[in-house]
């Protein structure tokens, strides 16, 4: 099997191989998004050592497969005890490394979901530390890969380690899900056959997460792919969602309460907001699970325009979360055909309207790529105002406020066919745009820039009012060479 997509992470990948130096690699990104895949089929070839922490086992039980798997590649090691300390692993583990140091070839060490093996008093992450400082750090052949779901834990004690590991990371990749273009790539090595439009349908729902996304049943419609993942009789997805956040965060209740919280708000919610409808009290520990859930990218932070830092929103961005959430979670389990029930009813019309924001807010490189400004600098914000006497209120959910004095205000429409501009919706376009200028009182030119699925009808409204347009085409460009 091959890697598909991925070339800018592939390209990290391939300045390891040509390095002629030791190389640390940290990678991270949530669970299920193709991490274990990516690294043991790049480095298919050279990987010389292959082991994955087990989750919520007891250190004996982690450093006995550790001691296991050595072995399979390693046979000298079976006539040693198995380890009682991780120090002991990776003495071991070098003892084998310096073994085969002489082969002039690369030696990639793979050590998948470390956070897990990190348990208090384990005393792993000092060895770890240790092994490479001593031994791993003067091979000139070696690549060690430290891989983890809980990205949080990889940022914290990888990548902004105070202690042994400081500024030891000497690359790293966060693994983000496909892109739009990337999964119609998917779709085509999997055999998979679905227009843009469906493939939009099935993202909305799945996000592009690989794991998931090869679960759908070959020559199934979208309404039966869907069916089929989440609400048919053993349906694969319809119990993924709490061990889905158990095993990402350390406090996964919270973080689930967080996710729900999000889910009915399309504009997103403050700290504040959010405290009043969870259970977890304002401090350090929800400071912590807000960092950890932005951290593998279940929600975005944004900041309003004119407004601090402190005063940002979060809004959810997990497609699996907001659906799970919307249509699962409180669904029958087991009842075939349930999705096409909900195809007519409000509940659909507010998540696809939601989810297509997400889709655009997550494909900004395509969409500045379509407007000509990739080498602009850009901020993405939002803005809200509740109105006054004088100025109705208006809410922008979407906006690229541009260095070079232009600012859109993006609407996103997802509709099944051409989507037209009617008298009204002119009228509330100009109306929007003019309260943004009057209340924020810019000086930049602002325009209206209308995303949609397919492209809107170029009437007399829409040439009054539309500045530029982002189609679905646009978000399945690959632009990346």
């Amino acid at each position: 099997m091959e890697v598909v997509g991925r070339k800018q992470v592939t390209r990290i990948l391939d300045q390891l191989m040509l390095s002629k130096q030791p190389e640390f690699l940290a990678v991270y990104g949530r669970r299920r998004v193709g991490k274990t895949y990516l690294i043991r089929q790049y480095f298919a070839d050279v990987l010389v050592f292959d082991f994955s922490g087990a989750y919520q086992a007891e250190t004996s039980t982690q450093q006995y497969n550790f001691h296991k798997e050595l072995i399979r590649v390693f046979p000298t090691a079976a006539g040693r005890p198995v380890p009682k300390s991780w120090e002991e692993a990776f003495q071991n583990l070098a003892d084998y490394l310096y073994s085969i140091e002489d082969q002039n070839q690369k030696m990639v060490v793979f050590l998948d979901e470390i956070p897990w093996l990190d348990k208090a008093r384990s005393g792993f992450l000092s060895s770890l530390e240790y092994f490479w400082n001593q031994h791993g750090s003067k091979m000139q052949k070696l690549i060690l890969v430290g891989c983890g779901s809980a990205a949080s834990w990889m940022i914290q004690n990888m990548l902004e380690a105070k202690g042994g590991l400081y500024r030891r990371i000497t690359k790293s990749i966060e693994l983000l899900p496909f892109s739009l273009c990337e999964t119609e790539m998917y779709f085509e090595y999997l055999g998979l056959s679905y227009t843009k439009y469906q493939i939009i349908q099935l993202y909305m729902a799945l996000g592009g997460i690989p794991f998931y996304l090869k679960m759908i049943p070959r020559g199934s419609s979208v309404t039966q792919a869907i069916d089929a993942l989440f609400f048919a009789p053993n349906a694969p997805l319809a119990n993924e969602f709490e061990p889905l956040y158990h095993s990402l965060f350390a406090n996964g209740k919270e973080a689930i309460e967080i996710g729900e919280a999000l889910s009915g708000k399309i504009y997103g919610l403050t700290q504040a907001e959010i405290l009043k409808q969870v259970s977890v009290a304002a401090g350090g520990s929800f400071s912590r699970i807000l960092k950890s859930m932005i951290d593998c990218a279940f929600i975005e932070m944004i900041t309003p325009y004119g407004k601090k830092k402190k005063d940002s929103i979060y809004r959810l961005t997990d497609f699996f979360t907001h659906f799970y959430i919307k249509f699962v979670k409180d669904s029958p389990k087991g009842r075939a055909n349930t999705w096409e029930s909900y195809a007519s009813s409000s509940a659909f019309m507010a998540w696809t309207g939601y989810a297509f924001e997400n889709i655009c807010l997550l494909h900004m490189p395509q969409i500045h790529h379509k407007l000509g400004i990739q080498g602009v600098y850009t901020e993405i914000s939002s803005w809200r105002f509740s109105g006054n006497d004088e100025i109705p209120g208006a809410q922008v959910d979407l906006i690229i406020d541009r260095k070079d004095g232009i600012i859109h205000l993006c609407e996103a429409k997802f509709s099944n066919n051409e989507f037209v501009i009617s008298k009204d919706y002119n009228t509330k376009l100009r109306q929007k745009r003019a309260s943004f200028q009057h209340v924020t009182k810019t000086k930049k030119q602002v325009v209206t820039t209308l995303m949609t699925t397919y492209p809107a009808m170029r009437n007399k409204y829409y040439l009054e009012e539309i500045h530029t347009e982002v189609t679905i085409d646009d978000l399945f460009v690959d632009f990346i060479n």
